[in-house]
């Protein structure tokens, strides 16, 4: 039993352990952004017509103003997230979107309105603090941009 555990510790060399981290953060942006474009940009993206007038405005700005921050948090920034281009900034709306929805919109209700925003923002903050890893358009686009060694 000792051994089969030694053999599966020895796998995770310090190569894989990169790899892994850069497929696991590929796997968390592409989940979280699908998740939030499909759940919730798209739907607000199709009924703007319908629903721009009525949209909360819990920021002052406008019912319209503050639906098109939404969908441009929920929408596309969540579309370049799940690509893995401009990572870390397109990341900050969408925290910014999830601490006023938790905060602000659901400011005064039970911990059970709060939690789906609660759920997508650490996320969010994970993707600011780790970067987009190795598996994104950032990547491909910084190693095209640095000169050959």
């Amino acid at each position: 039993m000792i051994d089969k555990v030694r053999k599966v510790l020895a796998w995770f060399t310090s190569e894989r352990r990169e790899t892994l981290n850069d497929l696991g953060l590929l796997l968390l942006r592409v989940a979280i952004g699908a998740g939030m474009l499909l759940g919730h940009g798209w739907g607000k993206l199709a009924a703007f017509g319908e629903r721009a007038d009525s949209f909360p405005d819990p920021l002052g700005v406008g019912n319209q103003l503050s639906m098109l921050l939404a969908i441009s948090a929920e929408f596309f920034c969540s579309l370049l997230l799940a690509l893995g281009l401009a990572t870390r900034a397109v990341a900050v709306p969408l925290i910014v979107t999830m601490l006023v929805a938790m905060l602000v919109v659901h400011g005064d209700d039970p911990w059970k309105k709060k939690e789906m925003a609660f759920l997508y923002l650490i996320p969010y903050l994970v993707i600011v603090l780790t970067g987009p890893g190795r598996f994104s358009l950032d990547a491909l686009i910084l190693k095209k941009l640095r000169p050959e060694s």
